[in-house]
């Protein structure tokens, strides 16, 4: 992975590692929800709320747009199906380790 690419990993995950903005990303991923929307359906201020989706949002996960006085977020599908393909790639190097302490410990059981 180039600077860039761990870069995007780091905000993705740190992203995706609080509860609360894996709830807002599924919701905003169903479809467009204005902020004010999604504030109350959460026990914590507006603030808070529009915190978490500023870190969604600087991690490319959604979007935003103004319509009059809401600020309407989506989900950005492309954007989990990056991190879906980053955690494959992570699954693949921890698979290949797994399959060699396997070969390792068949080799010894044999000798």
């Amino acid at each position: 992975m180039t600077a860039s690419s761990e870069d995007r990993a780091d905000a993705f995950f740190h992203a995706l590692a609080d509860r609360t903005r894996r709830d807002i990303l599924r919701r905003v991923l169903a479809g467009e929800h204005s902020v004010s929307a999604l504030a109350a359906k959460y026990d914590m201020s507006f603030a808070a709320v529009q915190k978490h989706v500023a870190i969604l949002e600087r991690a490319g996960l959604l979007t935003k747009r103004r319509q009059g006085r809401e600020q309407l977020a989506s989900g950005d599908v492309e954007a989990v199906r990056t991190v879906a393909s980053m955690l494959s790639e992570l699954e693949e190097v921890w698979r290949g380790r797994i399959d060699r302490i396997d070969a390792l410990l068949n080799e010894t059981e044999e000798h």
